[in-house]
């Protein structure tokens, strides 16, 4: 028994996982399914969509309305996750680039069978793309929804995006190796529970 544990540490250890943690925020419109892909990764469930809105004055809000993260716990593949789901609404993505410091990782998620709003949807990836707090912090693209009707593919979601160019690779490609941080795009259905399990452990080999 001792040998496997020794054995299975080792494996652990060799990957780089073993007491791993990262600090991941999740970003996107609202309406990406960033709330439902975080409370799936927690424990498994549909969380019933409510916008992600929390505001922490509520004196201001006749005026102006200000937001805070929802921050939850999670673990996947052995790893230890700190989500931050900031909402998508204009209001809430005004104060993304506050939490950028203490972020290891980016989650930016998609929802790709709404076309009306691919444009925003890339605006603001450029947008957290060219920002120097985090020129250097992976990120993890996933097309949500693939299961609607309409849905892009992989290939026509980098296009939209424009980032073709920008993607590193799937499999397990050194850091060391990258001219750039790592990013890369997956193809998920969070409903179906489908896809974002394996973005999720490509990009904690990055942590």
């Amino acid at each position: 028994m001792s040998f496997l544990w020794d054995w299975f540490s080792g494996v652990l250890n060799m990957l780089g996982l073993t007491n791993k943690k990262g600090k991941l925020v999740f970003l996107g419109l609202d309406n990406a399914g960033k709330t439902t892909l975080l409370h799936m990764l927690k424990d498994d469930r549909i969380a019933q969509h409510v916008p992600t809105l929390h505001p922490i004055d509520r004196n201001q809000i006749s005026k102006n309305i200000f937001f805070i993260p929802a921050s939850e716990q999670m673990s996947l593949g052995g790893i230890s996750f700190t989500t931050y789901d900031l909402g998508g609404h204009a209001q809430a993505r005004r104060v993304w680039k506050d939490y950028f410091p203490a972020v290891d990782a980016v989650v930016f998620l998609i929802d790709v069978a709404d076309a009306e709003r691919m444009q925003e949807s890339r605006a603001e990836l450029e947008s957290l793309l060219q920002d120097e707090q985090i020129a250097s912090v992976p990120v993890l693209v996933l097309g949500n929804k693939i299961d609607k009707p309409g849905a892009l593919s992989e290939d026509q979601l980098k296009w939209q995006l424009n980032i073709q160019h920008m993607c590193t690779g799937k499999g397990d490609v050194s850091r060391n190796e990258m001219a750039s941080r790592p990013m890369e795009v997956f193809m998920c259905s969070v409903l179906q529970r489908q896809g974002y399990g394996e973005g999720i452990r490509w990009l904690g080999q990055y942590l």
